[in-house]
Order: C-alpha cells, then sequence, then structure tokens
C-alpha cells in the first residue's frame, strides 16, 4: 500500500508543481502548466481541505474506496477533507485539466459555511464523478476563471465576498449539473432502486435484521458499490422520499405482521427487527402509526 501524504493546506498541494498557492486558503490551478516534483506511480493523498477536479487526461488513474476510475474529457471530481485518493500516473503522464482548492477557514462567518455540508457530492465515491456536456463545462471554466480573477487581483475588503460567493455560485450549478445526471441515467438509477427494494425486503425475511442489526443507509449502498451520500440522493431524486424514509416504511409495514403474532412479545419483534433496546422500536411505532406496539395489537386482533 502507498505511503500516506498528508496535505493539510492549499499550498501542500501546490508545493507538489513547485508553485506557491495564489491565496493561503484558495488556488486555482492550470494543471497543464504545472511542473510536477513527483514521479511515475502510485501516490495515496489526503486532503484536509475541499479540491475540485475538472479533469481531461486517460493517463490519470484514481482509486478511491474499492474502485479505480480512468479520467475522460470533461468530468468533475470533488474532494472533501479527511478523504484519501490514490493517484496512480501513466509513463508520460502530463497533468491536464483545472484545479479548485478551497480550505474550510476561508469560509468562516460566510452563509456557505453553514450549507457547505448540503453539496453532498463532495463526500462521493470517485466512480460518482459528473460527465459534463460542453456548455456546463464551458460554465465550469468559466466560474474558474472568475475566483482567478479575484486571486489576481491585491486583496481588499471585497476579495473574501467575491471569492466565497463565486465558489458558492459554482458549487450550486455543480448540484444542478448533478441532478441533471441523475435525471439523464434513469435505466440506471431505476435498477439502483429496483435492487435497494428488493434487498431491503430480503433484509428482513432472511434475518439479516436479527443477525446484523438495525438497517442503514450505508449498508445498502456499500451493497451497490455507491457512497452513501450519492446512493441517497440518487434514491431522493428517482423516489422523492429519502432511502431511511423507506427503510423505516418497510421495517414498519414487516413490524405490523409480526405484532399480530401473539406468541411473540413486543421485545421479541424490536430485537428480531435490529434494535438493541424495545423502547426505540416503541418511540419509531408510535411516531409512524400513532399508536403504541401494544394498542395497535389490541386494535388488530
Amino acid at each position: 500500500m502507498s505511503t500516506v501524504i498528508n496535505l493539510e493546506t492549499v499550498n501542500d498541494y501546490c508545493n507538489r508543481f513547485n508553485q506557491n498557492s495564489q491565496h493561503p486558503l484558495v488556488s486555482v490551478l492550470d494543471l497543464h502548466q504545472l511542473k510536477r516534483k513527483s514521479q511515475k506511480g502510485i501516490e495515496a493523498l489526503c486532503f484536509n481541505f475541499y479540491g475540485v477536479f475538472l479533469k481531461q487526461n486517460q493517463d490519470c488513474i484514481l482509486k478511491y474506496g474499492r474502485k479505480y476510475y480512468d479520467f475522460q474529457e470533461g468530468t468533475l471530481v470533488f474532494i472533501g477533507p479527511g478523504q484519501v485518493v490514490e493517484i496512480e500516473n501513466g509513463d508520460d503522464y502530463v497533468p491536464s485539466g483545472y484545479a479548485l482548492l478551497f480550505h474550510e477557514d476561508i469560509l468562516h462567518n460566510t452563509n456557505l459555511a453553514q450549507i457547505i455540508s448540503n453539496y453532498s457530492f463532495f463526500s462521493y465515491e470517485v466512480s460518482e464523478a459528473l460527465h459534463l456536456s460542453s456548455k456546463e463545462r464551458q460554465i465550469v471554466i468559466d466560474s474558474f476563471e472568475k475566483i482567478h480573477f479575484e486571486l489576481e487581483r491585491e486583496i481588499d475588503q471585497h476579495s473574501k465576498d467575491l471569492i466565497v460567493a463565486n465558489i458558492d455560485l459554482f458549487l450550486k450549478y455543480c448540484k444542478r449539473f448533478y441532478n441533471r445526471q441523475f435525471i439523464t441515467r434513469d435505466n440506471t438509477n431505476d435498477s439502483v432502486v429496483n435492487l435497494f427494494k428488493k434487498s431491503l425486503n430480503e433484509y428482513f425475511h432472511n434475518g439479516n435484521s436479527r443477525e446484523l442489526g438495525y438497517p442503514t443507509v450505508s449498508y445498502f449502498a456499500n451493497e451497490q458499490s455507491l457512497s452513501a451520500n450519492y446512493f441517497g440522493d440518487l434514491i431522493k431524486k428517482q423516489t422523492g422520499t429519502t432511502a431511511m424514509a423507506m427503510i423505516q416504511l418497510k421495517l414498519i409495514e414487516v413490524s405490523k405482521i409480526l405484532i399480530k403474532d401473539e406468541s411473540k412479545s413486543i421485545s421479541e419483534i424490536a430485537y428480531e427487527l435490529g434494535f438493541k433496546h424495545p423502547q426505540h422500536f416503541s418511540r419509531l411505532f408510535k411516531s409512524k402509526e400513532g399508536y403504541s406496539p401494544n394498542n395497535y395489537r389490541l386494535i388488530n386482533l
């Protein structure tokens, strides 16, 4: 396994190309113009800031989590703080594309700091990258150029506001583009939803809930080799409801059948459904149905 190179600051990344960052907390890089320090091979980088990469090389292969991803033209990849990415560079690798790097400190006391977690694509896997149309790609480049323009100017009282505002606008566009990607991949996405429903049904009927505990979104995302955030966003876009809401709906559906079996106590049913504490099951059931499990049993017998 590769030794992990810890990148604490934006400048740590820029130093890999014998460059200084344009701003202590933000940089926009034209990768093709940079001279690379590192040699060919595999590098594992741990980012402690946000990175967005518009890549156009087919000789640069990234590994994130369980998958490899070979960049194609017009691919946008998002990396959040704390993520580790392995980069495998080809023999003739010359970086091509653009990078936007920004540290969370630049967001301090801004509205973006409050909503940055809403941009869940920063914790998607590399294989869940955003594939851009030519017009979308141009919007991305224009956004980078506006941020770069501010970084090239002398810092004044407006600099931070304008830089952060442009980053925020760029991320809003990316959210729109991801929504478009979910829509244009309906066939693939429908398969994900259908497999989720099938797996959810099997989870309870095959006894997994007793063995593995209360089902989580991460469990079903992992079954399909997807990140939990990408999986959750896809399910919400396709069905109009959250993956967790679908899990709870199935759990209540199964529990209603079990409650009618008088040979089982409510506590036994709770454990069978994966709850560590029966009172947690009772609380969830009442919040969804308006009755406690015991009252539901009395009404329906």
